[in-house]
């Protein structure tokens, strides 16, 4: 596997990060004296820092790491997360569900649930939330593990104590939570909203420099063109069948399930990223914050997904002999050894092997398993010189502790205000309920590091998040559309339909398997009755199944039990609850002026990518 030589510079740029972040936390401190402060940064932000963070929440380990694998794995077909998968939902939440979110004054998702349906609604999702946000946190941290235990960051160390280099991986991960829980612990939301807008400056200058760089050397974008798959080089075309092209996703799966389900169940009703938004200081900044975080969200495909492209088309390393002439006429031969990871690979992205036991990794079919998570670290590695390489792996850095952060914020509000406080100890003092969100912020940790291993079985964590994402967001984002524009949604009906599209998610997992998968945590647990061409392909239709299930059943209980009066649902419901007058503003500061330039924007692109 590729190897970094780290120098001082790179080292220095590193260290200064690590200041930076921890700076920050004992900075903010000292203004965390309610638990307002301390887990909704006192709904005093503006909105382009709430903007800003909003897009960097997500922009953790699944994005820079997830979406450069999927590039490498799947080819210009990862840009549809953006296209479809993120700025339509970005759009739909700014304009028409933060009204409710930011004029409810919920403190949370779950806490707007018991809000619009009842307290079992509100507990269901608070339970299943907070084992997303662990999932997710631990996918951030083994990205980080394994991006130290690649670049043998601490071999030296490990070498000098006598202890065996497969400890690197488990060293990483608690290393990394260390510094995440020491911010988060200090500075709460605050801390981690103004870590995610550094991070989102450090992720432009430390990966726009590595696409040009690789764009350059493969000949520019008609080089990358000659040197892939021709499936490889377009958003559109073959994608009516999921015969014609690589993710192995048709039409319906596309667009249900990921620009209607996945993509809207995330961005719509995901506290990770809401939390940002709610933080703002009025309604009017609150609905702007993901019309601003879309204009960036729109280039960032060029920036992330690219890498993992240009990844799998440079050339394989083999082992190689090469003829040198000395001056005095002799003949040297020179020859080149790769590690057989390497050559199994395919361009620099290197056969897997478990961190764990070392050994190497294999598909169903015994041939090698691709690791497509290492495509953009190896990408820098192979591009940077010192300096620069210390910037980019900083960058990377602090994409993973930002998503780590996110997600741990995110537990600790919704573990506090919606499970501690109202189930556990009512009544309690604001600085009980402080102490215990920093607490809370521990366990949430320690949850993440038993989780980060999940992610060992899967060449792809952006396959590993929407498979978590099918089972919590998707029938969620069923309840939510109920719950805001139809008024006669039940709590009963809202809680039975949760729990049948879980369960359908579920079921759908433990039957279907993808081809090149075994059974087990990739699906067919039960029995296999489906093959999916790709993990990506059975995530888009579980996530269908569960948001189809939990619709239907909603709408039948909930038309056989009694529905809230309507003085209560004022706020809370679309036809009872009157839009934000925008009237008083010129109109291109209107929000429904920036989102018609934004879905023109994307709709363009995607024209020029089809």
């Amino acid at each position: 596997m590729t190897s970094a030589t780290l120098t001082s510079v790179d080292w220095l740029i590193m260290l200064l990060y690590f200041v930076f972040v921890l700076g920050i936390g004992f900075a903010l401190k000292r203004y965390m004296k309610t638990s307002k402060d301390f887990f909704q940064a006192g709904r005093a932000l503006p909105a382009w820092i709430c903007g800003l963070a909003f897009i960097s929440a997500n922009l953790g380990a699944q994005e820079v790491i997830g979406m450069g694998a999927s590039g490498a794995k799947y080819g210009l077909e990862t840009a549809h997360f953006y296209g479809i998968g993120a700025i339509p939902a970005m759009i739909f939440v700014g304009i028409f569900m933060m009204p409710f979110y930011y004029g409810s004054k919920a403190r949370s998702v779950p806490e707007f649930l018991r809000l619009r349906f009842d307290e079992k609604t509100r507990a269901l999702n608070a339970c299943s939330f907070a084992v997303m946000t662990v999932f997710s946190s631990g996918i951030s941290m083994y990205a980080m593990a394994r991006l130290i235990q690649a670049l043998h960051v601490f071999d030296s160390l490990f070498r000098s104590l006598g202890l065996p280099p497969e400890g690197i991986f488990t060293f990483s991960i608690v290393l990394s939570a260390i510094i995440v829980l020491a911010y988060i612990f200090l500075g709460g939301l605050t801390s981690a909203i103004y870590n995610e807008v550094l991070q989102f400056f450090l992720i432009i200058a430390g990966f726009l420099p590595l696409v040009l760089l690789g764009l350059k050397n493969i000949g520019g974008w008609s080089g990358l063109k000659a040197s892939l798959p021709v499936a490889y080089m377009h958003e559109w075309k073959g994608i009516m069948h999921a015969s014609t092209n690589p993710m192995g996703i048709d039409i319906i799966g596309l667009g249900m399930g990921l620009g209607f389900v996945l993509g809207a169940g995330y961005w719509c009703t995901d506290f990770l990223v809401i939390q940002t938004a709610m933080a703002s200081h009025n309604m009017d900044s609150a609905r702007k914050v993901p019309l601003i975080a879309a204009v960036p969200k729109m280039v960032f495909p060029f920036l992330v997904i690219l890498p993992g492209l240009i990844a799998v088309a440079l050339p394989t390393p083999r082992s190689t002999t090469t003829v040198l002439h000395n001056p005095d006429g002799s003949i040297v031969h020179q020859i080149d050894v790769v590690s057989p990871q390497q050559a199994e690979g395919r361009g620099i992205v290197p056969a897997k092997i478990n961190p764990i036991t070392g050994k190497p990794m294999t598909q169903a079919n015994g041939e090698p398993l691709l690791d497509y998570d290492m495509a953009t670290p190896n990408m820098l590695l192979h591009y940077f010189p010192t300096g620069i390489l210390g910037l980019g792996l900083t960058a990377l850095l602090a994409s993973f502790m930002s998503g780590m952060a996110g997600n741990v914020t995110a537990f600790n509000t919704v573990f506090t205000y919606d499970l501690y406080q109202s189930y556990i100890h009512k009544g309690a003092s604001d600085r009980h309920y402080m102490a215990v969100g920093r607490w809370a912020t521990v366990g949430g940790i320690l949850l993440s590091i038993a989780t980060a291993y999940a992610a060992i079985s899967f060449n792809n964590i952006m396959d590993t998040l929407q498979l978590v994402f099918s089972f919590v967001n998707a029938p969620l984002f069923a309840t939510f559309l109920l719950g805001m524009f139809w008024k006669r949604t039940t709590g009963h009906g809202a809680f039975t339909g949760l729990i049948a599209g879980t369960l359908a998610a579920v079921i759908h997992h433990g039957l279907t398997l993808p081809i090149e998968a075994r059974p087990g945590i990739h699906g067919g647990w039960i029995t296999v009755v489906h093959n999916y061409p790709s993990d990506m392909a059975q995530n888009f239709y579980g996530a269908i199944f569960a948001f189809g299930t939990n619709f239907i059943i909603a709408v039948i209980v909930s038309l056989f039990t009694k529905p809230k009066p309507d003085a209560e649902l004022v706020g809370l419901v679309r036809s009872l609850t009157p839009m934000p007058e925008t009237s008083h503003l010129v109109w291109w500061k209107r929000p429904e002026a920036l989102a018609i330039a934004v879905l023109i924007g994307v709709v363009a692109l995607n024209l020029f990518f089809a």
